[in-house]
């Protein structure tokens, strides 16, 4: 790809415009960055989205948005979210991290509450940002093998990817945990009528996200790819 992050970044502030649109001269973008920006998502939590007046004014119609769920947040305001998003014409793929879903059943509720009120077929799914569990399930495969997705018929799953690793996984700073689960990720999407990808942390270069999708094609995992980019922030915040 060899696109350095300026004409990303660039790219980014022409076609993800958060402001209201305004008549403006047109602008021309680096077709490359444009190819790679097809089909791009955003990321809400239920406090930002419920600052927004009217996502319409902001998103194209059919952008897909992830509703991250942060431990602490009540389920049944993740659901009215994504039910007001799919309302106004946006897919809705919530997050689902595994360390704050106590057990199946618990989990088997949230896939209900989703699809019977708010028409959800979508789950990005996630260890999470807990230290200690709140129950049973402590990594996306324990969710992944209770079938419940499949049974419910979700037609998208994302994962997490690391293109940086994570230390969180392997405390050593080696790749060894994170590439098994990509294996074991991979041969479930074989497995699985759903459609997986990968989602990856945002990142600021592109050179260590190329070697890593090339080290994937490499052992075997062919799973899509979208890759993270910061959106506005103030630079104190992306520094943490």
């Amino acid at each position: 790809m060899g696109v350095s992050l300026t004409p990303v970044w660039e790219a980014v502030m022409a076609l993800l415009n958060f402001k209201k649109r305004e008549a403006k001269a047109p602008q021309t973008v680096n077709s490359q960055v444009e190819a790679l920006l097809q089909g791009y998502s955003i990321e809400v939590m239920p406090r930002t989205a419920a600052k927004v007046e009217n996502f319409r004014d902001l998103l194209p119609k059919g952008t897909r948005v992830y509703i991250a769920h942060i431990d602490g947040t009540p389920i049944e305001e993740m659901v009215a979210t994504a039910k007001r998003l799919n309302a106004e014409g946006y897919p809705v793929m919530p997050h689902f991290p595994a360390r704050i879903i106590q057990d199946e059943a618990m989990l088997a509720d949230w896939i209900a509450r989703y699809q019977g009120e708010a028409d959800v077929s979508q789950a990005l799914l996630l260890a999470g940002g807990v230290d200690t569990p709140h129950g049973a399930f402590h990594s996306s495969m324990q969710l992944l093998e209770t079938g419940l997705f499949d049974k419910a018929g979700f037609t998208n799953l994302h994962v997490a990817g690391h293109p940086e690793g994570n230390k969180d996984i392997d405390a050593d700073g080696s790749r060894k945990n994170v590439d098994e689960a990509l294996q074991w990720k991979q041969k479930f999407s074989e497995r699985t009528d759903a459609k997986m990808a990968l989602a990856t942390q945002f990142a600021f270069e592109a050179k260590p996200i190329i070697a890593w999708a090339d080290s994937l094609k490499e052992a075997g995992v062919d799973l899509p790819i979208h890759i993270g980019i910061a959106g506005p922030a103030k630079l104190q915040l992306k520094e943490k």
